[in-house]
């Protein structure tokens, strides 16, 4: 089997650049500054529309920040959820922590349980547990597809030794998707250090407004962002780098 990869999109049209660089699957996001947000019913419609080929999976995620979730919350993830199944994508990407930074296994079965039959990733809540390896038996025993990881290390590059580990200890049960600071440069580094196919990535380029007036005095948010009339999205060039 050779190297698989999946595109972090932050649109439809991001899947489409995806696609065309050959990338096996999505996770499609909103908010990405954020870290991630479940994307709207709109964006996965358009999404599927424009693509064939690859697999898309969406993130479950009602806000930025911890892993914490509120009762509230938690009836959106599972809203959100069925509204994914009804859709018929291939997967969902999830992860729930208690406030001791365990993984909440009734939570996550909950949410497994209804999310079933799609595929289901765990994402980098994964990294901000407390006991990584007893985690990683934890989702083993839940059923959970594969974990998005880069190694409880600010990117996988410098994850690289716990990644290993964590492959190694997986055995094939669960796959193991190194994320997070994986580039062109560096995935085949990742991959020799770590024993991983899948790796997960954003391939994105700077895409210009076509905007000819300009305020460029009122910001849209509350972010750092260089200009309004700048955005991001996957490049299938850059995709087609990594295969």
């Amino acid at each position: 089997m050779g190297r698989i990869i999946e595109i972090c999109a932050n649109s439809a049209q991001s899947c489409v650049e995806a696609e065309a660089g050959g990338a096996k699957r999505v996770e499609l996001c909103a908010a990405i500054p954020e870290g991630g947000t479940t994307p709207s019913y709109g964006e996965i419609r358009t999404a599927q529309a424009l693509i064939s080929s690859i697999d898309i999976n969406i993130i479950i995620r009602p806000r930025g920040g911890d892993f914490l979730y509120t009762q509230a919350e938690v009836q959106s993830m599972l809203y959100d959820i069925a509204m994914a199944k009804d859709l018929g994508v291939h997967g969902v990407v999830f992860g729930c922590l208690t406030k001791e930074g365990d993984l909440d296994i009734s939570l996550m079965k909950r949410l497994m349980d209804v999310a079933k039959p799609l595929s289901v990733t765990c994402h980098r809540a994964f990294d901000v547990c407390r006991e990584p390896f007893v985690v990683l038996e934890q989702l083993i025993d839940l059923g959970c597809d594969r974990i998005l990881t880069s190694g409880q290390q600010p990117d996988a590059v410098q994850g690289i030794p716990m990644i290993a580990e964590l492959v190694d200890r997986a055995a094939g049960r669960i796959i193991i998707m190194p994320g997070c600071g994986v580039r062109e440069t560096n995935i085949a580094r990742i991959e020799a250090g770590t024993g991983a196919t899948e790796f997960h990535t954003s391939a994105r380029s700077v895409v210009y407004s076509h905007m000819e007036y300009r305020n460029e005095n009122v910001p849209m948010g509350s972010c750092a962002v260089s200009s309004e009339f700048e955005t991001v999205q996957t490049d299938h060039k850059k995709v087609a780098a990594y295969i």
